[in-house]
């Protein structure tokens, strides 16, 4: 089984309105059996000119998890609350099969 990974650079811009993406976001993620391996946290660039604000991985099952996640009607509002309260780039990525 080859699993995918949601990897999300955010910088936060409305810390109230983003505590309303937490209360929303982290039971959608856990019904579609994501798991967080990175949020923030110290991280040091060692090569090249990268830029981040905050960083943060969530591990799925599967590529098709992860997109039913992304695109559940549970996590729309999530989207909304994010819209509003950061600057975020997100990217659903494919893992090493097993």
């Amino acid at each position: 089984m080859t699993r995918a990974y949601v990897v999300v650079d955010v910088e936060i811009t409305d810390p109230e309105v983003y505590e309303q993406y937490r209360d929303i976001a982290y039971p959608v993620i856990e019904k579609f059996g994501g798991k967080y391996l990175v949020r923030g946290g110290v991280a040091e660039v060692r090569e090249g000119d990268w830029t981040f604000s905050r960083l943060i991985i969530v591990e799925f099952g599967t590529m098709a998890l992860a997109r039913e996640w992304y695109e559940s009607p549970e996590y729309q509002p999530a989207i909304d609350v994010i819209k509003r309260s950061t600057k975020r780039k997100l990217v659903i990525v494919e893992g090493v099969a097993d």
